[in-house]
């Protein structure tokens, strides 16, 4: 684990797939309403699904949970998901583009894309998590968080419903930390509210 350099995010950025229902739960249900940076989220779901999770999700916490539209622009204290069978970028601006491109690590939204479109835009000032998971999706974009000099974090493999996409980030990379899920909403709430 390494110190805080006391800097000021601009956004945060997660990745999850199987077992992500429980583990969004238990994250965004411990951040406050006024949580002070817009929070994106990938979680690998079915092409048909609808807006199911966001609304559940909203429904459970003091955060703002929604599905991401075309050209939104993101502001503090909202949660967007991507919706089924959509890429979610950043852009410039801080504007959300959603993408009908091909797969990535056989996704549809992929962490990839979210994370590597979020370091471009947002550099030092992200902050990027991987959560419980099958396969490898979001440990390349992960490694261009650290590479920008963003903070990354990962659930504990030891502590995901599946160990896949922790542990294959954690080949890929060495995290500023490596976490518990019932301590995530702590460590973020550290890493957002120590003022630089």
């Amino acid at each position: 684990m390494r110190k805080n350099c006391s800097r000021q995010f601009k956004a945060l950025v997660i990745g999850v797939s199987t077992g992500g229902v429980t583990a969004l739960k238990h994250l965004l249900g411990g951040l406050p309403a006024d949580f002070p940076i817009p929070v994106l989220i990938v979680t690998h779901i079915t092409p048909d699904s609808d807006d199911g999770m966001a609304v559940l999700l909203n429904s459970l916490c003091s955060i703002r949970v929604k599905e991401a539209d075309e050209l939104e622009c993101i502001t503090s204290g909202t949660a967007y998901l991507a919706p089924a069978n959509y890429h979610l970028l950043v852009e410039r601006g801080g504007t959300l583009a959603l993408s009908i491109d091909p797969p990535v690590n056989y996704a549809r939204p992929s962490v990839d894309v979210l994370f590597e479109s979020a370091a471009d835009v947002f550099g030092s000032e992200l902050i990027g998590v991987i959560l419980t998971g099958a396969g490898s999706d979001g440990s390349k974009g992960l490694l261009k968080i650290k590479e920008y000099g963003g903070v990354t974090i990962v659930q504990n493999p030891a502590d995901a419903e599946i160990d896949s996409m922790p542990r294959s980030a954690l080949q890929l990379l060495k995290a500023d930390y490596v976490v518990q899920l019932r301590e995530l909403p702590q460590t973020l709430l550290r890493l957002v509210l120590e003022k630089p």
